[in-house]
């Protein structure tokens, strides 16, 4: 048979069409073609099933790695994982997991588990300092790996993590891990000043009053009373620009007025409640992603058992390394709610020197929880007992007469 160009073809060959040169000249079908819409699709949509094979690794990375930075909590990074296989291998490459936002690191006390264990673990290692950070503070505080918990926050120390800077100087200056004698106020100060330099301001607010009473540091009332100004302005910065967003969010004048009622007053450490009004207008944003894994976790644990109630391997040696505890109350959180914090051995938190109810893991802790609370619950009940002992009830109650008003 003779075509048009004049050239001949085998009438046999036309009629093999399942031989091996057949199958190598029949064009491939994709999924487009397979679907019902294909037959009115245009004929330049036919490889449209194949594009993103073609698409480089490289590029898809970088989206991932975008979806990881902008993620608002871990379940959008697992869902970009469990789209398909190949996001499933490039999401767990190091640029990706580098990425990921501090939204997207923030694993919940309550589905703590070994596979979150590791994607902390697998972010720490490609260098994510807020992972680090947060995997630090969980084996420090929550599963009793002192050594290795301590190693990640001063990783992420070194990277310029100012929230790893502060926690590494509140361990220092209490002896965390350790013994009474194995603090280091100077230490201690040193980070201070290098977290409060990254505008830390729980930092600044420590460091402002070791000035103040000389403690680490050389003695300076009047630099001590400067900073703790600059961390209160701060801080009110901070709670004007949360009421701002509260009110664009919820808009009308009701609104308004609460939030004028909340900031009367100007400064926390003289007077004011700025802090609360932060937290209330921000919700859990006013506190880090650590503080309130710890908060959660020692909340649904015993602090004395909360090491040993960690999963699989990650708490195989915490009941060792956990001070013990006796009849007299054991180890103690932090009296300051956000804050979190435990103590690693007995009596290693400041008491109120007044009441000796509440316990603080740092001065910032104890001004802010003063200022918040304490200020109108402080009362000196040892010093009623004692007068209560001595004289009887009518001493108790020229003691309880005398005693100031909160």
């Amino acid at each position: 048979m003779r075509t048009r160009r004049g050239s001949c073809y085998s009438c046999h060959a036309a009629a093999g069409g399942d031989g091996p040169e057949a199958h190598r000249r029949k064009r491939r079908r994709t999924v487009a073609e397979a679907s019902p819409d294909a037959a009115g699709a245009p004929a330049g949509c036919a490889g449209l099933g194949d594009m993103f094979e073609e698409l480089p690794d490289d590029l898809v990375v970088s989206i991932l790695a975008d979806v990881a930075a902008s993620a608002g909590s871990p379940a959008d990074l697992a869902g970009a994982m469990l789209t398909c296989k190949r996001f499933r291998e490039l999401g767990q490459s190091k640029v990706v997991l580098s990425k990921a936002s501090p939204r997207c690191l923030a694993v919940p006390a309550k589905a703590w588990s070994d596979d979150a264990h590791r994607f902390l673990q697998r972010c720490a290692d490609a260098g994510n300092l807020e992972a680090c950070y947060l995997l630090g503070m969980i084996r420090f505080y929550c599963l009793g790996s002192r050594g290795s918990g301590a190693a990640l926050m001063a990783a992420a120390a070194v990277g310029g993590h100012r929230d790893a800077l502060y926690s590494l100087a509140v361990i220092q200056f209490n002896g965390s891990g350790g013994s009474k004698d194995d603090r280091d106020l100077r230490a201690g100060a040193a980070l201070c000043a290098r977290a409060a330099s990254l505008g830390h301001v729980d930092a600044l607010r420590e460091l402002g009053h070791c000035l103040q009473d000389g403690y680490g540091v050389r003695r300076s009332v009047l630099d001590g009373r400067r900073l703790l100004i600059q961390a209160n302005a701060r801080e009110l910065a901070a709670a004007v620009t949360a009421s701002a967003s509260l009110l664009i969010r919820a808009g009308g004048k009701a609104s308004s007025a609460t939030a004028r009622r909340r900031h009367a007053c100007l400064l926390s450490d003289f007077g004011c409640r700025a802090a609360v009004a932060a937290a209330s207008a921000t919700g859990e944003a006013a506190t880090h992603a650590a503080n309130r894994f710890l908060v959660d976790w020692f909340a649904a644990r015993p602090l004395g058992a909360g090491a040993a109630a960690g999963v699989g391997a990650a708490g195989a040696t915490a009941a060792s390394e956990v001070g013990e505890e006796d009849g007299s109350g054991g180890l103690r959180l932090c009296s300051q709610a956000l804050c979190g914090r435990p103590e690693t051995r007995r009596h290693e938190f400041r008491r109120c020197s007044v009441c000796g109810v509440v316990n603080y893991c740092s001065r910032a802790c104890q001004a802010l929880h003063w200022k918040m609370a304490h200020k109108a619950e402080c009362t000196p009940m040892d010093r009623w007992l004692d007068a209560a002992a001595v004289g009887g009830p009518n001493a108790a109650a020229v003691a309880m007469d005398a005693a100031p008003a909160p």
